[in-house]
């Protein structure tokens, strides 16, 4: 927790349809995971505790009963536990049935938040069984607690006030308006997402898309789980799709895999929001929940931290960022050259890195965008040219076919130093 970076973790357990009991040890298998790997939270997916593709069994007052109880029974485990963890189940309140993640910690149910957007078409029908929860807040009466209840609810931890989590849950996140935006105004720069999402072609590539845009937009860390192994015992095949992106940037993907784990930096994201004067915070319409971590060092951070990082590595993205960089440079250094009616370009050329781009650039400017301009090349040879550098500067106007002019400045170098009392030392100084 040093420096704001938090530990999160991303698990899609293997399900067995309906089998609370069994599928309530596999959950508790990545809580004891996460937990060694120092993670501060843990999402897991929609209905993770019952499995998703049941049907008509959602219904089921003996099913029900029975994912309350294996609720009970993570709860308790959590009580050695100091990872938050949010898990996917059918949750009753009065006399209607909703999706929920239920977050709990340290043997206590910290709130429960309802699913808003129901998806009911194409392969889904989730209206058939379940109820919106937009609008409603207060409480429910759960796995022995009367706990927070809503999709108002922010949890924000009391040792690290910039990590504050907000819920939505797998179809909240396809809408217009996810639910994400508002709670990162109200302060949220975590999300955890619990989804369900079905295994189609090309699904995989616009989710990513949408995590990655979503984190970006509400300038906040997004953590994705979805169902996986043993949901697909319907018309449906479930991949296990994890991700955790951070600020528009994908820090860790998988499919098929149990659990990914990475550092969010709550830190950087604050920064930024702070900086960025349009996003507006909006907390009157939000109830804070608090939770407490032990705040713990890192060994090593769970994230990729780049060499270089505003150069990508070799390949398309690379000669990409290379041509937007030389056209922001062209465009720029053409309007200059066009309102002040310049006739000529003079360019200083050592055969160097700078001056070499610098020469690119003005012949890419006059080129593309038709300038009655000339360019002409001043090379100035001195005391530390030699004729490699000297011969890439002649080699490159005459490549650009630019007019070069050589200048050589030895005699005036020494006579400079001799006015100061230099002599002919030609060292650093």
């Amino acid at each position: 927790m040093k420096d704001g970076f938090i530990r999160v973790a991303a698990a899609a357990p293997k399900v067995s349809s309906a089998d609370c009991e069994g599928n309530t040890r596999q959950i508790l298998r990545c809580m004891e995971q996460a937990a060694a790997q120092g993670a501060a939270l843990l999402v897991l997916p929609e209905h993770s505790i019952t499995g998703y593709a049941l049907g008509d069994l959602f219904l089921q007052h003996t099913l029900q009963e029975a994912a309350e109880r294996s609720l009970c029974m993570l709860i308790e485990a959590s009580a050695g536990i100091d990872t938050v963890v949010a898990v996917g189940l059918p949750v009753r309140r009065n006399a209607s049935l909703y999706s929920c993640a239920a977050v709990f910690q340290r043997g206590r149910l910290l709130g429960v938040v309802p699913k808003l957007h129901l998806p009911n078409y194409a392969e889904f029908y989730e209206a058939r069984h379940f109820r919106s929860g937009r609008g409603l807040s207060g409480s429910v009466r759960l796995a022995g607690f009367e706990a927070p209840f809503g999709a108002d609810l922010i949890f924000e931890c009391g040792e690290l006030p910039d990590f504050k989590i907000g819920i939505e849950i797998c179809e909240d996140l396809w809408v217009p308006c996810p639910p994400s935006a508002a709670l990162a105004q109200a302060g949220a720069t975590v999300i955890a997402n619990l989804s369900a999402s079905p295994f189609v072609t090309g699904k995989q590539e616009y989710r990513s898309g949408l995590v990655r845009s979503q984190s970006a937009r509400c300038i906040a860390g997004y953590i994705y789980s979805s169902s996986g192994e043993g949901e697909s015992s319907t018309d449906l095949v479930f991949a296990g799709h994890l991700m955790i992106s951070e600020n528009g940037r994908m820090l860790g993907e998988a499919l098929r895999s149990g659990m990914i784990i990475n550092d969010l930096d709550t830190q950087l994201l604050t920064s930024e929001r702070r900086r960025m004067t349009t996003f507006a915070g909006d907390e009157g319409a939000f109830r804070t929940v608090p939770f407490s971590v032990e705040r713990r060092q890192y060994d090593a951070l769970k994230r990729p931290v780049e060499r270089h990082p505003f150069v990508p590595e070799e390949g398309r993205l690379y000669r990409q960022r290379c041509a937007e960089v030389l056209d922001i440079q062209s465009a720029g250094l053409a309007q200059r050259l066009r309102h002040t009616h310049a006739k000529t370009a003079v360019v200083a050329v050592s055969g160097g890195l700078d001056s070499t781009l610098a020469l690119l650039v003005a012949a890419r400017a006059v080129r593309q965008y038709g300038l009655d301009c000339g360019i002409s090349a001043i090379t100035m040879p001195g005391p530390g040219t030699t004729q490699r550098t000297k011969g890439n500067a002649d080699a490159l106007c005459a490549e650009l076919h630019a007019g070069l002019r050589t200048i050589p400045i030895s005699q005036a170098l020494e006579l400079h130093l001799k006015d100061i009392g230099h002599g002919d030392s030609h060292d650093v100084t």
